[in-house]
């Protein structure tokens, strides 16, 4: 290599403008995908019939108004599907101490319907989270 060409390539400017921080890393390791693919969707199926079974048993087999008033508006694991973390919706801000109070009471029982309609050895702890209608986003 003759000494010009040295010089030329020493002082070429970087590919890019700024280095990033991800710059230096193997691109076999940035785009590998996800070892767990298969269990997240598994999760989400198990969410999407946990989210059918709480939305028929609060609409029917509960005879509370605070309880058939709520609506379901989101079911998602919480840190896996062991435990869900289910959002329901009030009508009115001010019934949302009344329909936790009234949720505590019936939690076993919402677990068990969800134990009936799932196929799973053991059915997932149940955390509910209760917001008023302009609180939550779809």
């Amino acid at each position: 290599m003759s000494s010009k060409w040295k010089r030329e390539r020493r002082d070429s400017p970087l590919p890019c403008d700024a280095v990033g921080p991800d710059d230096g890393i193997d691109p076999k390791l940035l785009f590998r995908p996800s070892p767990h693919r298969r269990d997240d969707r598994g999760a989400r199926r198990l969410c999407s019939q946990v989210r059918e079974t709480l939305t028929y048993s609060l609409a029917g087999s509960c005879r509370d108004e605070v309880l058939q008033s709520l609506y379901v508006a989101d079911v998602e694991p919480a840190p896996d599907a062991t435990r869900l973390a289910v959002t329901l919706v009030v009508p009115e801000a001010s019934q949302i101490e009344t329909a936790r109070a009234r949720l505590a009471l019936v939690a076993a029982l919402l677990r068990a319907e969800v134990a009936a309609s799932i196929h799973r050895r053991r059915a997932p702890e149940l955390v509910f989270r209760v917001a008023a209608a302009g609180e939550v986003d779809r």
